[in-house]
Order: C-alpha cells, then sequence, then structure tokens
C-alpha cells in the first residue's frame, strides 16, 4: 500500500490537525538568549525544556538501526506508541483492530481506552500464525492489526514471508512490535520499511538495551505516518536526563550480553524439561520461556514464598497451565531451578 492511501485511514480530525508548535521548533537558527518558554532563566542544566523533536537520539539510533532518523518516533516507552497507532487510525465506536490471541495485552488496552473493538484471531497449532483468518477477520473498518513478533507470552517468531503476506493483502497497517527482537533468530522486518508504506515497526531500548527504567519505545515507518505521530504526541514526552543517560548507554555493545541470555535460555529449557511438574517448555526466540506445568497456581506460589516472581499466564486463553519465566543472570535461574525441584 503506497502512502497516499495509508493516509486516507487517518482519522479526519487528525489529518487536519494543528499541532502545538513551540518557538524553537518554527525558529532553525542559533539562539543566544531563551525568552520564549517562560522558563527558569538560572542554569542548573535542567532548567530548559528539552528538544520536542529528540534530534540528537534519533540521529545516533539511525546509525545503531540503520534507519532513517525521519523514520523514527521515541516514546515514553512502546505502549505511547501503541496508543498512538489507535487515536492516529482508528475513530471510537466504529473502527476495529485485530490481534492474534495470545498476546500482548497493552494493544487490546489501548483500544478500550480509544473506544475501538478488538477482534482476537486465535494462534494455530504450536502458536502458528493464521494469517489467512487474520485477513478473514477483517471488514472495511479494521484500520490496524498488531502482530507481536516474537511474541508474547509464547515466545516465538513469525518468518518475514508470512509478514510481507500480509502487507500485500490487508488493507489496512500492519504494526509489527518486535520488543523482544534482539533475541531473536528472525530478522527484523524494518527492511520492509522501504517496501511498505503501511508497516509500522516497534522495537524498545528497555529489553536487550537494558533501560527499561527510562521508557523509552521506538517506532518506525514512513515519515508522513512518523509525522502524525510527531504531531499527536505530548510535546516534550521524553525528558532530557532520560534522552542523556541512553545516549550515553547506547554507546555500549549489549551483544554480549543477549549471547549470554540466549545461552542460558538453552540451558534453562533443557533443565526445566527435566523438572517432575513440568509438562512441556515452549520453544522460545525472546528472553523468557512459556513453561507448562502440572499446577501453574501452586508452583507460581511456591515461587513467591521463595521470593522469586514470574508471570502466571495460565488465566490467559491459550497458556492454560502456563507460567512465563524471565531468563536472569545464572545465579537467579539456578534459583528458579532449584525451587521448582524441590
Amino acid at each position: 500500500m503506497e502512502i497516499d492511501n495509508v493516509m486516507r485511514l487517518v482519522r479526519e480530525n487528525i489529518r487536519n490537525l494543528a499541532p502545538y508548535s513551540t518557538a524553537r521548533d518554527e525558529y532553525k537558527g542559533s539562539i543566544g538568549a531563551f525568552l520564549d518558554a517562560n522558563e527558569n532563566p538560572y542554569n542548573n542544566g535542567y532548567n530548559r525544556y528539552p528538544d520536542p523533536r529528540q534530534r540528537e537520539l534519533k540521529e545516533r539510533l539511525a546509525r545503531l538501526k540503520g534507519i532513517d532518523p525521519s523514520k523514527i518516533f521515541i516514546g515514553n516507552g512502546s505502549d505511547e506508541a501503541i496508543d498512538l497507532c489507535v487515536r492516529i487510525f482508528c475513530n471510537p465506536r466504529l473502527d476495529n483492530i485485530v490481534t492474534i490471541a495470545p498476546t500482548y495485552g497493552m494493544y487490546r488496552v489501548a483500544a478500550a481506552i480509544n473506544d475501538v473493538r478488538v477482534r482476537e484471531v486465535p494462534l494455530g497449532d504450536d502458536y502458528s500464525l493464521p494469517t489467512a483468518e487474520l485477513l478473514a477477520a477483517c471488514d472495511e473498518n479494521t484500520k490496524l492489526m498488531f502482530i507481536c513478533s516474537p511474541n508474547n507470552p509464547t515466545g516465538n517468531s513469525f518468518s518475514v514471508e508470512q509478514l510481507r503476506w500480509l502487507l500485500e493483502y490487508f488493507d489496512g497497517i500492519l504494526v509489527v512490535d518486535e520488543a523482544y527482537i534482539d533475541f531473536s533468530s528472525q530478522p527484523s522486518v524494518s527492511s520492509l520499511l522501504s517496501e511498505y508504506d503501511n508497516l509500522i515497526v516497534l522495537q524498545t531500548l528497555s529489553k536487550a538495551y537494558g533501560l527499561a527504567a527510562l521508557r523509552l519505545g521506538l517506532a518506525f515507518a514512513h515519515e508522513s505516518i512518523m509525522q502524525l505521530f510527531a504531531n499527536v504526541k505530548y510535546p516534550y514526552n521524553i525528558n532530557l536526563a532520560g534522552m542523556q543517560r541512553a545516549a550515553e548507554l547506547l554507546e555500549r555493545n549489549v551483544r554480549q550480553e543477549v549471547e549470554a541470555i540466549v545461552a542460558e535460555r538453552r540451558r534453562v529449557a533443557e533443565a526445566l524439561a527435566a523438572i517432575d511438574c513440568v509438562q512441556h517448555v515452549y520453544p522460545s526466540d525472546a528472553n523468557f520461556l512459556l513453561v507448562r506445568v502440572d499446577d501453574a497456581r501452586t508452583v507460581y506460589n511456591k515461587l513467591i514464598e521463595a521470593e522469586v516472581i514470574v508471570r502466571d499466564r495460565s488465566g490467559v486463553p491459550g497458556c492454560e497451565g502456563c507460567l512465563r519465566i524471565t531468563i536472569g543472570t545464572p545465579e537467579e535461574n539456578e534459583r528458579l531451578l532449584q525451587i521448582m525441584k524441590g
């Protein structure tokens, strides 16, 4: 789908929105005296408002990700980007989104907040992607399709070929959430951005990059879509301290940490499979494992009593009897294994 057709999917009021603009957005030259924003003039390092366009951090991310800065949005966590997708494209009480199930719960929450209907399509056997069923669930009011890959909580990835097929045949925006892509054997679909204007790719600095406390989520898309994100977001959605610290920490190479987590994922999966109460350990492309056990609540409570917390997913349709276990340090993982063996 080309960008002209994509823009027809945007809510009319958003398409016609006159965004809030700061004086520093409007003036591009050098500034010697800042008398525009009613700030305290005495410098303490944080007395000035941060760059609302996050230009320096975007340049750093552009080099890291190989994506033009004009195609990058930085949000207050990926949840802000998810909410903006719904707010920009979906008319309340009229439009709908399609998602897989089970999957990340914020798609449904963002839709509910914006009074947008959700149509969930169950994953197939072994959590496979039901591409034909996803398209069958769409109608003329389906604006967005959310696919999490690697998927949370199942841990499996979907192939680029399957996602390309959806891009070819879906008449809306495909949002591919790649929060766990750095742990995956599958490549990012961000390589398809130059081919498909109806693609939005979400990533995060919370997982592999270890910056969860800074709350920095990323969206990549055609520059016209990213301009809509910039128009609708709150003007100063990312604070200066967060941007500065992120720029510093992005200089370090996290590849060694990622490789260590992946190696631990393999070790823990093998060890869990040998424990009596474990029925099945699902293959994972993420930094967690979905594990089916004999009595999920009993095992969960046992871990809690030993001050180890995991995520009980046993109440989620499609994950009955399952716990989601994050891969920690070798010491944390060993502690978990010993408790579950006992």
